[in-house]
């Protein structure tokens, strides 16, 4: 089990980006949150199988409505007791 933390930018709000990150991240059963910065880029955190955590990505990545432009990646310690995905405001 892995956690990473995300930074998405390029066309990531108002195209749904959130909620259909959220329906991705609760099908596979991973753990965490997403939400919008006020810089017009997305924040999301990811806990699970690493190979689950890119099917995400790679799910995102392949809506033609959303133009990911960059994407960060950090490693961050795995939460033991996180037991759900949210959408955060």
């Amino acid at each position: 089990m892995v956690r990473k933390h995300f930074i998405f930018k390029g066309r990531v709000q108002g195209v749904g980006f959130r909620i259909t990150f959220y329906q991705q991240a609760t099908r596979l059963h991973l753990t965490g949150w997403v939400r919008n910065l006020s810089n017009g880029d997305v924040e999301a955190c990811l806990q699970g199988e690493l190979s689950l955590i890119q099917q995400v990505i790679d799910y995102m990545h392949s809506i033609r409505y959303i133009r990911i432009e960059q994407c960060e990646v950090e490693d961050l310690a795995v939460l033991e007791n996180e037991k759900s995905f949210e959408m955060k405001y």
